[in-house]
């Protein structure tokens, strides 16, 4: 194919040629240069050998330098940190001695307080900069030997210089040796620490309970413990503990905390006056007056209830606060529990004497006193000492509650035998009366009943009961618990009146006896605690019915024998010749057998209710002179009246001996119808005589 010559394909192909012309060129042209650079490259190559073979014992040297250095860093860098602690630790004691005399002199207590804080911090800095020091000054040691060690096998210095190197760590390690130790136990620092000790004790010291003896005295006011310290003296003590257990001295700490709080707790309560505190043996107590006994327990109660809310609850609030920091707070429940132990032993002391002596039945209220106030405070007692610390308190709390419901049942149970067996040494009452003992067994009984004693009486039996019977048992209510504890009482004091009763030979004062007893019970426990847990029904049964029936036996052994003297049977069998003398011998009998009651009820037989001598004295009356007075009304004609009482009379002397104008039954009040009455008597007597006479 023909190309023509304004062809473009022709003419790119001719541009082509022309650049591939011109690359050529530029080849051989790069070509020649490289040539001339290798054969240069060459003769820098040779020089460079022979620079490499001369610089090689520089390059050896450079690098022993850099190990040198490297050591001499390492060990400059420890002995340069040691040097600003020598020098903290110089400045921390000029500034110690400075703070030491400021506190000397200051005498205001707040400025006081704040000085010694800056005392505290400065004692806390010096001990750590002499740690540091302790810390620091081995590792110092250890690349100073490292360094010399390097030197003496290198020998990169010359001898001299190495030489002082070996006497400088000789010297530094005399230094750790002696000089650290001295500075933490024998110098300022020991200094320091001592002064602490003593600022510390008088701190605690200062601490005091305040108005303790006042809350003694208002009954009505709460027991709220005592806030013990201010802030800034709370503050103060927790940072002297906190210092003081940090440099080795925290046995020291306990040992100051624990004598200056109990002198502190002990003679805040001294100040109750607690000497009854000083007799605690069971036989010393059983040697002491009741009253005075009787003081001290109740004594006892307040003073037990307000050290453990008030004294121990403020010590424990404080030792909490100042040592808490100490070993992560384990410390200070151990420490509280020493203060409170001899306190609370002195109180466990006397309450475990009052529940072993002896066990005489006034008693019983005190002990359910101190049992009472035990289980009020047994929450608060827990919550106060709690945990393992406390335990062996709570456990003598629990055993002293256990030793009060052994004693008090004793005293209960010991009580019901005592008035089974008759125990008062006494005769049965001569004039009919009631027993002592009954008298003080009923108000005893009624004592026990009242709102006061009921619950905590109730609640001891309960408890025995569970420890007899075991506390799977069902256990019975405390009102039937109670009830029927108090009913083998009243039971035992219905054997003792019947036995007292067998022994008089009177029958009819015998019934006065039983008459006068039974009814005082009744009466007595009518419309009372006492009577409403026994049930009105029972005591009606038991005592009133008891009581009517020998009233009725005393009227008609009494009054009933003699009113049979008037009966006109025999009088109806009698011919008119013999109805007068017949008549005046029953008269006459009636007579005498009138004056004798009569002295019997005045000098003998005592109806001492005034109630009941009333009703007696209107059944006697009603019993006695509508029969005198028909009798005499009837047989007048050959009676001769004038020689006889009238039945006024009759009733008038009636009345004396149940009005209260004898000396047995009475109150000693006279009248003008009993001294009227008295001279118709004399009258009558004087009349009987001159009739025997005749």
């Amino acid at each position: 194919m023909e190309l023509k010559e304004n062809d473009p394909t022709l003419s790119k192909l001719r541009s082509a040629c022309d650049d591939l012309k011109k690359l050529v060129h530029t080849s051989v042209s790069v070509d020649a240069s490289l040539e001339e650079a290798d054969k240069k490259f060459a003769v820098m190559h040779e020089s460079l050998s022979m620079a490499s073979k001369r610089v090689a014992p520089l390059q050896t040297l450079s690098i022993a330098n850099k190990a040198l250095d490297t050591r001499i860093n390492r060990a400059i860098s420890p002995a340069l940190a040691l040097l600003q602690s020598f020098k903290l630790s110089e400045s921390l004691q000029r500034k110690l001695l400075e703070l030491a005399a400021k506190l000397s002199n200051e005498t205001a207590p707040k400025k006081r307080l704040k000085k010694l804080i800056k005392y505290v911090e400065c004692v806390e800095k010096l001990n750590g900069s002499i740690d540091s020091i302790s810390q620091e000054c081995e590792p110092a040691i250890q690349k100073l030997q490292e360094v010399v060690e390097f030197l003496s096998r290198t020998k990169a210095t010359d001898q001299y210089r190495t030489q002082q190197l070996k006497e400088t760590l000789i010297t530094l390690k005399a230094l750790y040796e002696t000089e650290v130790d001295a500075m933490k136990f024998d110098g300022l620092l020991d200094e320091a620490l001592l002064n602490l000790q003593d600022e510390y004790e008088s701190l605690l010291l200062q601490l005091r309970h305040e108005d303790i003896g006042q809350a003694e005295k208002d009954d009505v006011q709460e027991i709220v413990p005592t806030v013990l310290g201010s802030e800034l003296e709370i503050e103060v003590l927790e940072r002297i503990s906190r210092t003081l257990a940090s440099n080795d001295c925290m046995d020291i700490c306990i040992d100051i905390y624990v004598k200056a709080r109990y002198r502190r707790a002990a003679k805040a309560l001294m100040r109750l006056n607690p000497d009854y505190l000083r007799t605690y043996t069971p036989e010393e107590i059983d040697e002491i007056e009741w009253e005075n006994l009787e003081t001290a327990i109740s004594l006892w109660i307040q003073h037990f209830e307000l050290a453990v809310k008030s004294v121990l609850v403020s010590e424990k609030n404080l030792c909490s606060q100042v040592l808490r920091s100490i070993m992560e707070g384990v410390i200070w429940p151990e420490c509280f529990t020493k203060i409170a132990d001899k306190i609370m032993a002195v109180f466990f002391r006397f309450g475990e004497g009052v529940a072993r002596c002896n066990k005489e039945p006034q008693k019983l209220f005190k002990l359910l006193d101190m049992f009472h106030s035990l289980e009020k405070l047994k929450p608060e007692f827990s919550e106060t000492f709690d945990g393992e610390a406390g335990a062996d308190i709570c456990d003598r709390f629990r055993e002293l509650e256990k030793l009060l419901v052994h004693a008090s049942t004793k005293v209960f149970w010991e009580f019901g035998l005592q008035i089974e067996g008759n125990q008062d040494g006494l005769p049965p009452p001569q004039d009919g009366s009631v027993p002592k003992l009954v008298r003080y067994a009923i108000n005893y009984l009624k004592y026990l009943a009242s709102d006061i004693y009921s619950k905590p009486m109730a609640q001891v039996f309960r408890i025995e009961q569970s420890w007899k019977a075991g506390i799977l048992s069902k256990p019975e209510t405390d009102e039937n618990l109670l009830r029927d504890a108090i009913a083998n009482v009243m039971e035992a004091i219905q054997r003792n009146i019947e036995s007292k009763r067998l022994r008089y030979k009177d029958k009819s004062l015998s019934n006065v006896f039983v008459m006068n007893t039974y009814w005082y019970v009744y009466m007595r426990t009518r419309n009372t605690e006492l009577g409403k847990l026994l049930g009105d029904q029972y005591m009606k049964k038991q005592y009133k019915i008891v009581a009517e029936e020998s009233a009725y036996l005393y009227q008609k052994q009494t009054w009933g024998a003699l009113v049979r003297l008037l009966d006109k049977e025999e009088l109806n069998r009698v011919n008119k010749d013999g109805i007068g003398a017949v008549a005046r011998g029953k008269m006459e009998a009636f007579m005498k057998g009138f004056d004798e009651m009569l002295q019997k009820h005045r000098s003998l037989y005592n109806i001492p209710d005034a109630d009941l001598r009333d009703q007696m004295g209107d059944a006697t009356i009603k019993l006695v002179v509508p029969v005198y007075e028909e009798f005499l009304s009837t047989y007048s004609s050959v009676l001769q009246a004038k020689s006889y009482l009238s039945p006024t009379t009759v009733k008038g002397l009636l009345g004396q001996i149940f009005e209260g104008g004898n000396q047995q039954m009475g109150n000693g009040r006279s009248s003008l119808r009993q001294r009227e009455n008295s001279r118709e008597m004399k009258g009558y007597s004087r009349s009987r005589s001159n009739s025997s006479d005749v």
